[in-house]
């Protein structure tokens, strides 16, 4: 998962034709720690889709734009808008991921 670093990076990738998803996450989080530990496998399953991470603490101004109240929540952009969100409630385990994924 390709690391994003700052709000231009940000507004570079979700601007495309493509979905993109797009991980907020931040090092203190316990729960991003655990999706850790099972996304790669899910990266390589859903490889139709561009994956980024970008770290919550580092940009909250996105956060409050796109309504990330908990970490690790998984967006998704096409076009530069938000079609899908992944609240860290429901993003607790592979299968609620894969859940969301195959919904779309």
């Amino acid at each position: 998962m390709k690391e994003l670093q700052t709000v231009e990076q940000f507004q570079e990738v979700i601007s495309g034709e493509k979905p993109v998803i797009v991980k907020f996450y931040t090092t203190w989080c316990p729960d991003c720690a655990r999706m850790d530990m099972f996304i790669g496998d899910i990266v390589s399953e859903y490889s139709q889709y561009d994956w980024f991470q970008i770290n919550r603490d580092h940009v909250p101004e996105l956060a409050e734009t796109y309504q990330v109240m908990g970490i690790p929540s998984l967006l998704i952009f096409q076009n530069g808008e938000k079609i899908a969100h992944l609240h860290s409630a429901y993003a607790k385990t592979p299968e609620e991921v894969k859940e969301f994924l195959q919904s779309l």
